[in-house]
Formats: structure tokens, C-alpha cells, sequence
């Protein structure tokens, strides 16, 4: 589609579909389809000629990866409940059955085009310097060099098994990858089945010597039916087929777990051994092996898709790293504020002279590390508390807490061991802590506690002042240089008091009677953001400007669309930026014509929570209500999940975030999407003349407005004129 960018645009006409049901389930899109279409939009960045080769590979791997997860979480589930007789409707109308036939059509179809967009990839690379060759390609030094190679590297860590009576066919874990052979010998013609998983140890690709300054690479599966007569001495190879394992990742744990960190250790053990929910096989398996794989993983022909290329896709981002930084994104280099820069680095002194919003990764958050590592060794502070929910495996947040601890300060870490893939680790940096004298909390057992939440407690004077940092993404120093994520340091007494209420809530059960500046979830969220919708539709009614912006990653919660409804029939000027899922259907006549929803899918990972209330102004203006947050709108993150909705008061951070931040984001076209009343995405395009704007590239060329320092205060640009 073509036409401007949101900020500026007029809503477009609205539409009106026939057969579509106003009132019924009709109303909403379907949650499974929606993630499919947003992992298609990420596969589109594979093909995207105006994103570097090495970087369109990385977005295909990324789509492959997505893709395991969709099927080891939200389909493993479907199936359960599908084979449990269960006909309860989704929110769209439809049973877990008739889900999993509209996933698997979608799904097969996405793998489809995954294979289609490597062939392009590997003529692309290999015009580039980067060859990823087969077996039928090597040369007679390469098979020297490979000889050498794999007894060395790859034959000591390899376990060939054979397939019979006395030997039964063993278990593959989750994501494995695994070669099955029919031998023959060659002394006497016997036939051997045999299998020979490819250990996770090892990396997928083997590098070849460069032949005219190409780097070439071939496949672990290539190479080893390339040696087949080491690995099975006086047996050839009649046939093989290379398959691959997903198995229901989800998590099932008592409610009355009295020791919950055993109890997930035992539930991390049964997910390695959950059930089969995708076989993918190489699509010319010979009849028998196929047959053989397919008995013993007790899998039906509806598990398994056939694969004409490579199999586990996301392997192939190994392949980023071995070409020159020609072939990827230009280098950038996070800023360092210069608010704390004018104060030497110290950033208390930063923070006690107004509040400072820091945008991530275009700011560093390297500064929410130095933020604990101060407090860890400052002698005046007397107490931190930390939520975290997913962090790095050599955690610099961890190792902080730990020399705080070790220092004598009172140290509480909330660590969430329902963190979804990241359970094994945080049981690990839970008993880390532990052992450095932390006091480790674990939250509620039917409750996720997904805020992200630092309270650093300093004595100054004969006072105790609180400093605060709340966030919108996870404390995760790797997935903060990608992750766009909001970091609000603050020493407001109201907000350092409603952390605290918050970590007492979580720690001790104790429901806060009330708070001041913050929203929490499940307990006063969701109210609060429906209560400022219907204040819109109240402006609306009253002849006033009503506008609301939202940016989140999902929308999915039944109560707040219809509530979005409510407003876009009573006039209300919606704009919407929702990364991913989006259940809500924009631009229907009658329904949602003031509605308008994008996504954004660039070169960093769309992450921050905002949303913004006209105020009886419309938007931008000095009097609207803005927020910051660490939910979507899921029903999970309203109504089961511990989450933090914070108001922004100061007024640098007030106009950050809404006539930077959200306007820029409205602003893009050069990485929008936007979405259609039928729930299909239209890509924007421009003519030869036209200048898309990306509002990635502008947030990296302009500072932050709250970081500036005394050099430069005025010189930041708004996007959007702000109204009184």
C-alpha cells in the first residue's frame, strides 16, 4: 500500500464486511493466525533487498526459530486440548480442532517459503563470498581437508547407533537433529539400520579452506554422510534421511509445590521428554527409514511436514558471523546520556536532578548496570530490591546484587522461575544469589511476576531517599542491544513508595490498600485503562478531542477491544502500533472506522509499552495522560501476571515519550505494516522521489530529551507539536 505515515495520514475510509457479525466472535481475529501473520512479516525481512545479505539470514533464522516455539508452546497446547475432547471457542469462534487445521495449512506453507527464501539467500551469498556447499561440490582437497577435520573435531563426540532387536531406537530430544542410514556391507550385502544423532555440541556449519578468497562452508549432515565409512567401517550408505524433533515444551506444576524450585526441576526434566508435536524429515526419506522414524516417535503423517532443504533453520544464523561486516547493519554504538556524563558518572547525582528516561539500545543500558553496581558499593545505601524475570547467564544485574549482599546491604531478589525457556537459568542465579546472603523470593505460584522493578534505598542526611528504576523490557544486558525498551530512573517519593508496596505485595501477599503514580496487574491494571478509555469516550460525547496512541507488542484481551470498540463508535481517534498479535479488527464500518493499526518490523525488536490519553486535548498535549509499561494487552498480562503501568509526571519524560517516542513510531513508513480490515498486512511503498521515514535511524541519530545534558538541552527534535 502506499500513503503517508500515521502522524500526519487521515484514517481511511471504513469498510464494511459482509457476513462479519458486530456483536459476535466474528469481531475479533484469531490469536494463532495473528502470530503466524507477524512471523511471515518477520520472514519478509529475508527478502528485503534494502536489508544487508548476512542480516536478511539472521531474520530467516529468526523466523525459523519463532516458528519451534509457536509449535513446543501454543500448538502442543492446542493438540492437548483438542485430544482431551475440549470445544471450548476461542475468542474469534473457533475449537482447539478447527485452530490446528487453519495453524497446520499456514504453517506448512511458511516452511515452504522459508526453503524458497534460502535459495535465494545461497545465490545471494555466494555472489557475495559465502558458499554453503554439498557433498557433490567438494574437491579433492576439500575431502583431504575434511578427513583431517572430522576425526579430529567431529568423530570423538559422535554416538552411531544401530537400530534392532538388541538395540531400540532411542530418544531424541527436543529440537534434535539426527541422520537415520540403511547400511549395507560390503563383504556380504547385510542391511543395517542405523541412526546417528548430531550433537548439539557441535556447530552446524564446518568451514572449508577459501578458494579465491570465497568463504565456503558445508552442513554437518553432509559432512557426515561424507564419512559414513569411518563412522560405520565396511558398511556404504544405500540410502538416509536427515529428521528433526519438536516436543511440547510447556510447563505443568503443582499448585501446593511446597519446595518450588525442586518442583521445576522436575519439570524442566519432563519437558526434555515431552511428547512429539512437529517431525520435520528431509522430503526424499526412503519409504522404510521414513516408516521407522515415524513408529517410533508414535507420530501420525499430520505431524510431519516434509522438507525439501535444510532442516532447523535457525541454525543458520551461524553463518552471520563468518562474512565481513560489509554484509551487515553498520556498526552503532549506544550513547552514554550526557546528564550523566555532566555528572562524572554518578548516577544518583544524575537522577536527583530530575527524572531520566533512557530509550534502549539507543541509549546504553549499560547505565541500569552502573545504576546497581554504584548501589552495590556505596556505603549510604542501606537496601536494594530487584525484580528479575529473564537476564543473561553471567549476569552483571546478578553479580551486582551478590557484592551488595556481600557488602552487608539488605538485598531482595524477585527472580521468576516461570520465565518461559529461561527457568533452568534462573534457578541457577536464585541459588547464586542465595549463597552470596541475598534474600530470594519467588513470587506467586499462580501468578507470573513480569515487572521490572529496582528499588535502591540510600540514606542521605538524616533521611532514607528511594531511587527508583522501572522498566519496560526484561534486565538482560544481550537482549537490551536489540530490544527498543524504556528505562525510567526516578527519586519521586510517591513512585519509590509504590515500589516498595509492590515488592511487598509479591514478597509477603500484603495487597496494597491503595497507590499513588503506578497501575498494578491483576489487581487495578486493566480498570485504570478502561476507565481511560471511557474517559475519551466521554470527551468524544461531549464534543472535545479524544485521541488515544498505544504501542505494545500483543492485543489480545477480549474486555479492552471492545472497550477500543466502545471508543471508536463514540468518535475517539485511535492509533495503534502492536508489533505482533492483534486480535482486534481496525477500519469496520460501524464497529472500528477510528481505528488504525501498524506494525513495525525493522532492525531492532519493537519492545516498549506506551500508551497515551488525549486528555479532553487530543495528541500530542501537555494535559494528556501518558504511561509507560511492562505489559501487553494479553488477558495473561492483565489478568495473571504481576505488571506495572507507571504515569509519567515529569515533563522532559512527558514529551520524550509521547512526541518523540510515540511519534516517531506513528511517523515510520520505511518498516510499517499496516493492517487490513480482513487481517491481512499491507507493506507501504513509495515512489522513486519519495523519503521514507525510519524511525530506527532517527532514534539513533537523536539523543533521548531527558538525557541531554547542560551542552545541548534544546537541540533534540519533537516529531509532533505538542498542544497545550
Amino acid at each position: 500500500m502506499t500513503g503517508a505515515n500515521f502522524l500526519d495520514a487521515d484514517f481511511a475510509p471504513p469498510v464494511a464486511l459482509d457476513g462479519v457479525e458486530l456483536t459476535g466472535p466474528d469481531r475479533f481475529f484469531n490469536r494463532e493466525l495473528s502470530w503466524l501473520a507477524f512471523n511471515w512479516r518477520v520472514l519478509e525481512e529475508a527478502s528485503n533487498p534494502k536489508v544487508p545479505l548476512l542480516e536478511r539470514v539472521r531474520f530467516l533464522a529468526i523466523s525459523a526459530n519463532n516458528l519451534d516455539e509457536f509449535y513446543s508452546v501454543r500448538v502442543a497446547g492446542l493438540r492437548e486440548l483438542a485430544l482431551a475432547g475440549n470445544t471450548t471457542p476461542s475468542a474469534d469462534g473457533r475449537t482447539p480442532a478447527q485452530q490446528l487445521v487453519l495453524i497446520d495449512q499456514n504453517a506448512r506453507a511458511l516452511m515452504e517459503r522459508q526453503d524458497d527464501v534460502l535459495g535465494d539467500l545461497r545465490r545471494d551469498m555466494h555472489v557475495s563470498g559465502l558458499s554453503m556447499l554439498g557433498g557433490d561440490a567438494l574437491n579433492k582437497t576439500d575431502l583431504e581437508y575434511l578427513e583431517n577435520y572430522f576425526i579430529s573435531n567431529i568423530f570423538p563426540v559422535l554416538s552411531p547407533l544401530a537400530i534392532d532387536p538388541a538395540h531400540p531406537f532411542p530418544f531424541i530430544p527436543d529440537t534434535g537433529l539426527s541422520l537415520a542410514l540403511q547400511l549395507s556391507r560390503k563383504s556380504d550385502g547385510r542391511s543395517l539400520q542405523a541412526l546417528l544423532p548430531i550433537p548439539k555440541q557441535i556447530e552446524r556449519f564446518v568451514n572449508l579452506p577459501d578458494v579465491n578468497g570465497q568463504t565456503r562452508v558445508i552442513a554437518m549432515e553432509d559432512l557426515l554422510i561424507e564419512r559414513v565409512g569411518d563412522i560405520f567401517p565396511g558398511y556404504e550408505a544405500k540410502g538416509h534421511c536427515t529428521f528433526r524433533v519438536l516436543r511440547d515444551s510447556d510447563l505443568e506444576v503443582e499448585e501446593e509445590a511446597e519446595d518450588l524450585v525442586r518442583e521445576f526441576e522436575t519439570a524442566l526434566k519432563r519437558r526434555r521428554r515431552g511428547e512429539v508435536v512437529r517431525l520435520t524429515m528431509s522430503a526424499d526419506a526412503p519409504p522404510k527409514l521414513r516408516g521407522l522414524v515415524m513408529e517410533a516417535l508414535e507420530v501420525t503423517e499430520a505431524d510431519v511436514i516434509e522438507i525439501s532443504g535444510m532442516l532447523g533453520l535457525s541454525d543458520i544464523s551461524e553463518l552471520v558471523e563468518m562474512s565481513t561486516p560489509e554484509l551487515l547493519w553498520p556498526h552503532f554504538t549506544p550513547r552514554v546520556p550526557e546528564r550523566v556524563q555532566d555528572h562524572e558518572g554518578d548516577m544518583f547525582s544524575a537522577i536527583r536532578q530530575k527524572d531520566m528516561l533512557l530509550h534502549h539500545p539507543y541509549e546504553t543500558f549499560d547505565m541500569v548496570v552502573r545504576f546497581l553496581a554504584q548501589a552495590a558499593r556505596d556505603p549510604d545505601v542501606v537496601a536494594i530490591k530487584q525484580t528479575l524475570y529473564r537476564t543473561s547467564n553471567e549476569s552483571p544485574i546478578v553479580a551486582a546484587l551478590c557484592e551488595a549482599a556481600e557488602n552487608g546491604k539488605s538485598v531482595t531478589a524477585l527472580v521468576e522461575l516461570k520465565a518461559r525457556f529461561d527457568e533452568a537459568a534462573n534457578i541457577r542465579q536464585s541459588r547464586k544469589l542465595e549463597r552470596s546472603g541475598a534474600h530470594v523470593v519467588y513470587g506467586f505460584i499462580n501468578y507470573k511476576t513480569h515487572a521490572k522493578i529496582s528499588a535502591i534505598v540510600r540514606r542521605e542526611g538524616k533521611k532514607l531517599v528511594t531511587y527508583t528504576h522501572f522498566g519496560t523490557g526484561n534486565y538482560h544486558p544481550i537482549t537490551a542491544k536489540f530490544y527498543t525498551d524504556l528505562s525510567l530512573f526516578t527519586c519521586d517519593a510517591a513512585l519509590g513508595r509504590d515500589a516498595t508496596r509492590v515488592f511487598n505485595y509479591v514478597g509477603g501477599y500484603a495487597q496494597p490498600d491503595s497507590l499513588e503514580n503506578l497501575s498494578i496487574a491483576p489487581i487495578s491494571m486493566k480498570s485504570q485503562l478502561i476507565d481511560n478509555i471511557n474517559a475519551e469516550i466521554a470527551f468524544a460525547e461531549a464534543g472535545k478531542p479524544a485521541e488515544i496512541w498505544a504501542k505494545m507488542n500483543s492485543l489480545i484481551e477480549p474486555d479492552v477491544i471492545d472497550a477500543l470498540y466502545r471508543a471508536s463508535q463514540a468518535g475517539v481517534k485511535i492509533s495503534l502500533v502492536v508489533r505482533g498479535i492483534c486480535g482486534l479488527r481496525p477500519g469496520i464500518e460501524g464497529l472500528s472506522e477510528n481505528i488504525r493499526v501498524k506494525s513495525i518490523v525493522g532492525r531492532f525488536l519493537e519492545h516498549s509499552r506506551i500508551v497515551c490519553f488525549g486528555n479532553g486535548r487530543g495528541l500530542p498535549s501537555k494535559k494528556a495522560k501518558v504511561y509507560m509499561s511492562s505489559a501487553d494487552w494479553m488477558g495473561r498480562n492483565l489478568n495473571r501476571r504481576v505488571e506495572t503501568l507507571v504515569e509519567i509526571t515529569n515533563k522532559t519524560v512527558h514529551a520524550q515519550v509521547m512526541s518523540q517516542i510515540m511519534a516517531a513510531n506513528l511517523a515510520d513508513t520505511a518498516q510499517s505494516w499496516v493492517l487490513q480490515p480482513d487481517g491481512s498486512y499491507a507493506r507501504q511503498t513509495f515512489g522513486e522521489d519519495e523519503h521514507p521515514f525510519n524511525c530506527h535511524r532517527f532514534f539513533m541519530e537523536n539523543p533521548s530529551l531527558s538525557g541531554r545534558g547542560s551542552a545541548g538541552a534544546g537541540d533534540v527534535p519533537e516529531l509532533a507539536h505538542t498542544k497545550d
